[in-house]
């Protein structure tokens, strides 16, 4: 639920230091969940933090131009291009399912990364174009799974992979190759972070329209590179509809994602990788992703009154309009509301993006997705956000963002559970190019 908009500037200029009391990264023990005081009184109010942030659902005209001209629909859907300057799923319109699939590397040389990384693209490239399976003979096991049918649909296939800091930890000699801005991933205060769901050498998101596809893919790419990577953790999502217009609504009811970058131009100075220092030349067309499985506590939340509910978000429940406006897409006047009379100055919204020229860089494009994984070990209902973010510079964005909601009054609502940082690697430019050709060569 991250707020900010195209059209205004969104959080501050630079990201602050972390304290010498700050972990550097995820924990090793998985603390539980802090049971925190339920209401902090009437004018503490609740909204998304930069790790709620959601997905902006409707396509832009940038997105619509890079569309297929050929109607979408039919027993194939619609097919997004593979190759290009930058990977789908990142600019692309959000697609309704999600798997967010993280890996360990078990590959022992550069050869066989190299290899791992050709299969991935094989693969890649005929799920996103779908096509009619090989026939392997009767004595050989199918050469696809079979829950698609005979001929794989495209379905608004995308898969795109991304790097993990400790892919460059000496194992294949790429330490000098290594994106300048990539860490592990910071633990900030209100984390509860397990690390059995935290960092990992790869990042594969899979979104399509329909969730057999994005099943179909993960288990197809599965088998293909079990000799070469090995699933650490996974996050499974969907896009709820809109209910009844506008940006999705996520699982504490509120719009999500009313606002996101939208255009070339800002493509360019917030989510793309430029050519130039500091960053290693093979990077130019990458983005940085941020990962974040955040739990939302929805029993204590459900509790809660819809007027303290709107105070904490900043906006109204069933329009999305700013408490100083009358619609979703209305822009909030904090300049004329210094004190904080309309939207209160804690405010998820308002402490996301104040809405200075100075925090327009920090801007961030976020594609969320909801989760639900049933109930915990004591009953309690595990659902919540796949939150997914890119931006140029993590530091300069997301962590930006991120320090300005700590201890927000949301925090006694949401809990990040675990995640991690990647590189999305440049796109693969034609039939004869590969994910990471450039790092690799």
């Amino acid at each position: 639920m991250t707020e900010q908009n195209q059209n205004q500037p969104a959080a501050d200029t630079a990201a602050p230091a972390a304290t010498a009391s700050q972990p550097a990264t995820c924990p090793f023990d998985h603390a539980g969940f802090a049971r925190r005081t339920m209401l902090k009184g009437a004018a503490a109010g609740v909204t998304g933090a930069a790790v709620i942030g959601g997905t902006g659902f409707a396509m832009t005209k940038a997105a619509a131009d890079a569309e297929p001209s050929s109607p979408a629909g039919g027993a194939a859907g619609r097919a997004l291009p593979f190759h290009g300057a930058h990977q789908q799923g990142v600019t692309t319109p959000a697609q309704k399912h999600l798997t967010l699939a993280v890996f360990d590397v078990t590959a022992t040389d550069k050869g066989e990364l190299a290899k791992l990384f050709q299969t991935l693209t094989e693969r890649a490239r005929f799920l996103t174009a779908g096509g009619t399976p090989p026939d392997l003979g009767v004595g050989a096991p199918p050469s696809d799974n079979g829950i698609l049918g005979p001929a794989v649909p495209a379905d608004g296939l995308t898969v795109t992979l991304g790097v993990g800091a400790s892919l460059f930890d000496g194992r294949f000699g790429l330490a000098d190759k290594k994106p300048a801005r990539l860490t592990p991933m910071k633990t900030f205060p209100n984390d509860n972070l397990n690390q059995a769901e935290c960092h990992g050498d790869l990042s594969l998101q899979i979104c399509a329209d329909s969730q057999d596809t994005v099943i179909h893919a993960i288990r197809d790419i599965a088998k293909h590179t079990r000799a070469g990577m090995q699933l650490k953790y996974r996050i499974d999502g969907w896009a709820n509809d809109p209910r009844p217009a506008g940006a999705q609504r996520n699982l504490l009811g509120f719009h999500d994602g009313i606002a996101n970058p939208s255009t070339g131009h800002e493509y360019d100075y917030l989510v793309w990788v430029q050519p130039g220092a500091p960053e290693p030349a093979w990077t130019a067309g990458g983005t940085y992703q941020v990962v974040r499985r955040i739990r939302m506590l929805v029993e204590f939340w459900d509790r809660v009154s819809l007027l303290e509910q709107e105070k904490m978000i900043g906006r109204r429940r069933d329009t999305g309009a700013p408490l100083d406006g009358a619609a979703q897409t209305d822009i909030p006047q904090y300049a004329k509301d210094p004190k904080g009379g309309s939207i209160p100055l804690d405010a998820h919204i308002r402490l996301a993006n104040p809405r200075t020229p100075e925090t327009d860089r920090n801007r961030i494009l976020r594609r969320g997705y909801n989760y639900d994984r049933g109930f915990d070990s004591v009953g309690d209902l595990d659902m919540g956000l796949a939150f997914v973010c890119y931006q140029q510079d993590i530091q300069r964005q997301f962590e930006f963002v991120q320090t300005k909601l700590v201890d927000e009054p949301l925090v006694d609502y949401i809990s990040p559970v675990g995640g991690g940082y990647f590189f999305v690697l440049p796109g693969v430019r034609d039939a004869s190019d590969y994910f990471g050709s450039g790092l690799l060569a």
